[in-house]
């Protein structure tokens, strides 16, 4: 089951202590887990945030056409490294058992698009709510050159360090394939 944590990701990010990128990533990340763990529940909780560290700026999802168009005015040609967080909880309960928080770092290199393709990206709205204001797996993806890391992460989770947390509270992977019927 998927649920919106509702976090705001600017407050939060605020607030971090010692505010390195990987840091802020990760602190959003378990924000949100834990946000959306529920009273009485037993379940297994990943939360998800990334974040575009590009040319010494630490970006998120642009929200609006006009950011989104300037952000891929920088973006054309460069290179930048999306941090994917992920925290995953164990949940008994409704308490938090167990917990285990790691960031992923994979290096996108960008195509410079035209004016055109970026104005039209920009009005496809796909850039607009997503970290860095690109995907791999959308209409994005004709805009990236090549990624050096784990696409899974650039797409959204990252299944190697979603496998890893997994293990470090207890849980592997293979159980949540079993199924409940």
């Amino acid at each position: 089951m998927v649920r919106v944590s509702g976090v705001d990701e600017d407050a939060v990010a605020a607030g971090v202590v010692d505010p390195t990128p990987e840091r802020v990533v990760g602190v959003l990340a378990e924000a949100k887990a834990r946000t959306v763990v529920a009273a009485g529940d037993d379940a297994v909780v990943v939360g998800c945030d990334s974040m575009l560290h590009f040319d010494g700026e630490l970006v998120g999802k642009p929200g609006t056409a006009q950011r989104a168009r300037e952000r891929w005015g920088k973006l054309a040609g460069g290179t930048g490294v999306l941090l994917t967080g992920h925290a995953v909880l164990r949940v008994v309960g409704g308490e938090v058992v167990g917990s285990a928080t790691g960031v992923e770092a994979t290096t996108i290199r960008f195509s410079a698009p035209t004016q055109d393709e970026i104005d039209a990206y920009v009005a496809s709205g796909e850039p607009l709510a997503v970290a860095g204001a690109f995907t791999i797996d959308g209409l994005g993806g004709w805009f990236v050159d090549s990624i050096e890391g784990n696409a899974s992460s650039v797409v959204g989770i990252s299944l190697p360090l979603t496998r890893r947390l997994l293990g470090e509270v207890g849980v592997s992977v293979t159980e949540l394939w079993r199924s409940t019927t």
